[in-house]
Parts: structure tokens; C-alpha cells; sequence
């Protein structure tokens, strides 16, 4: 990624007290839309606050490692942020069942931390995704999800004392950002992608935090159908414009 003198908006409103890099990434394909092409505008951060990222996420940001991104594709705006108000989310029937599924499991929560387990796990889930896009070592694995320029919780699901999932997610002071989840694929018959949402909100609601931000939501990706499941869900249509979806 490097240097691009492109007349894009900055964000320097929004987090001026706040050291960063600008750049562009180069075109290339879409993650997903097959047929599209994609770019973004993005800022590498040594250190981010809770109340600045949220702001940015209010103008269609998202974090990922150090790096603050929005997608800037040429003729494309498909990409919008999704978040759920946690006190108003109904559960639906399935939802309920994926709850007693998982009652056995012990959940934690706290400062984020690599593990050997932890990387196998994830390594195996992209396979089982079928993920060729995202590097399969240590190091970016590290650097995806437990190189935070903020204050980031996570929160890990075993079953006995094996580890079978673990969802990072970004701490503001309106609500937590999701980053990633990622699970063991023997169980996948769990719905465990489904029921860190479930329990993340639920953990908003104790914590007295109005949203759960689930980062982007494409309408044509099939990928990303799940995330209006939540409802009611908010759309991101503009800065800081929120359109309500509901059930």
C-alpha cells in the first residue's frame, strides 16, 4: 500500500489530536462482489480513541490491525455499516435454540491474547470458509486481530477446557465494534458465529452500552446476509444517518 495524492475527503475534523498515515490502497478485485472492483482510503494509527473511532464509524470507518479503512470504489457504494441497538434486538425462534444450544459453554472475557491454540483454530476455520484471501501465518494472524491501537476486549468460548471460539471486538463508549470471530470448525453445527452476536449484545446490555456494530453489510453479498437477521438492525446511509430496518 503506499502514498496517494487523491482528492479524497480526510478525516482530519474528526481526530486531530490523533498521529496517523493516509493512503490509498491500489484497485483491485472486490472481496464481495465478484464483479467489482475495489479501493479504499485509510489512515495506519499508532494509538486511537474510543470516541474518535466511533465518530469515524459514523462517516462509513472500520478498523482492521493499526489501519482505519473505508472503502472509496469508483461507481460502487455498496458497502454500508451495520450496527444493532441492542435494548430494542428481538430474538427469533431460531435464535432461541441456538441460546440452549450453547448452554454448556463457559464464555470470558478480557484483554485480548494470541495462543497456539488460538492460531490452529483460526487457520482451520479459513479453510473451512473457504478464505484464500487472508494469510495463513503467525505473524498476520497477530497482526489482524491482537495489534489494537485501542481498547479492545475478547472474549473466548470453550466447552470443558478446549477452546472452540473467539470473537474480538472494540470498546466505545456508545457501544463495542466487532472485528473478527472465528471458530472451530468441529463445531460448527453450534452456530457459534451466531451466538457470540447474541451473547456480545447481551453483554452490551449489562454494560449499559447502546450498539453493537457489526461492520459492514454488502446487500448482494451472500456472505453477509446473516447481519440483517438481528432486528432491528441500523444502516449507515450517510454521515452520522442511520436507517432503521425492522423485523
Amino acid at each position: 500500500m503506499s502514498e496517494c495524492a487523491d482528492n479524497l475527503p480526510v478525516i482530519n475534523s474528526v481526530d486531530a489530536t490523533q498521529e496517523r498515515t493516509r493512503f490509498i490502497t491500489p484497485e483491485g478485485p472486490c472481496p464481495y462482489l465478484s464483479s467489482r472492483q475495489s479501493r479504499s482510503e485509510a489512515y495506519y494509527f499508532e494509538s486511537l480513541d474510543g470516541g474518535v473511532y466511533e465518530r469515524l464509524m459514523a462517516r462509513g470507518f472500520r478498523r482492521s490491525g493499526r489501519v482505519v479503512y473505508r472503502p472509496r470504489c469508483r461507481g460502487c457504494s455498496e458497502c454500508k455499516q451495520a450496527r444493532i441497538p441492542v435494548r430494542r434486538m428481538q430474538l427469533t425462534r431460531s435464535m432461541r435454540r441456538i441460546k440452549r444450544r450453547n448452554t454448556d459453554l463457559t464464555v470470558t472475557n478480557g484483554v485480548p491474547e494470541a495462543s497456539d491454540e488460538k492460531f490452529d483454530m483460526f487457520s482451520r476455520y479459513l479453510t473451512h470458509q473457504h478464505d484464500d484471501v487472508m494469510p495463513r501465518t503467525r505473524h498476520a494472524f497477530v497482526e489482524f486481530l491482537y495489534d489494537s491501537p485501542m481498547e479492545t476486549v475478547e472474549f473466548t468460548y470453550r466447552l470443558g477446557r478446549r477452546t472452540i471460539g473467539a470473537s474480538i471486538a472494540d470498546v466505545c463508549p456508545g457501544g463495542l465494534s466487532s472485528v473478527y470471530c472465528y471458530f472451530d470448525p468441529e463445531f460448527a453445527d453450534r452456530s457459534l458465529g451466531t451466538f457470540s452476536v447474541l451473547w456480545e449484545v447481551d453483554y452490551c446490555r449489562a454494560t449499559a452500552l447502546t450498539y453493537y456494530y457489526m461492520g459492514f453489510y454488502v446487500a448482494n453479498c451472500p456472505a453477509m446476509s446473516y447481519k440483517l437477521r438481528f432486528r432491528p438492525s441500523e444502516i449507515l446511509v450517510d454521515t452520522d444517518r442511520w436507517l432503521t430496518v425492522e423485523a
